[in-house]
């Protein structure tokens, strides 16, 4: 007498569950790669060893031709003080981060300090610049 056995082994590979999970690493990488944000404005910021991290609030750029951005938008010298207060006005201790080009005069640097100091003066508040940087090989 015969024993036959009632589970039957299938010699077939489902590639079903292999496809859903190559979509679903797809959608993750797309969407993780559209929340990284490059500089819009290309700068040659300065060396350093210095590992100072900080939550910014704004961002100031100063490119190479010394045009001063807050975020995306230009703006003029005269203005850079109430452009940078209408941004952290409601915080009392904010962090702006100075992206300068390194061959920018550091008269432009100082500018955009006196900016946030000025500010500071008047309102009583503890902003702070930081100057970013980029590693040293």
């Amino acid at each position: 007498m015969a024993i036959e056995m009632r589970n039957k082994r299938d010699t077939q590979f489902s590639m079903a569950s292999m496809s859903d999970l190559v979509f679903l690493l797809l959608i993750f990488f797309m969407l993780t790669s559209t929340l990284v944000a490059p500089n819009a404005i290309k700068l040659l910021l300065p060396n350093s060893n210095s590992k100072t991290m900080s939550k910014q609030t704004i961002t100031v750029y100063i490119n190479k031709a010394r045009d001063i951005y807050v975020d995306d938008r230009r703006v003029e010298p005269a203005n850079l003080e109430n452009i940078i207060y209408s941004q952290i006005r409601n915080e009392q201790s904010a962090s702006v981060v100075l992206r300068s080009d390194k061959t920018v005069p550091v008269q432009d640097v100082v500018t955009v300090i006196d900016a946030v100091n000025e500010i500071n003066r008047k309102n009583g508040t503890s902003h702070k610049v930081i100057l970013a940087t980029k590693p040293r090989r």
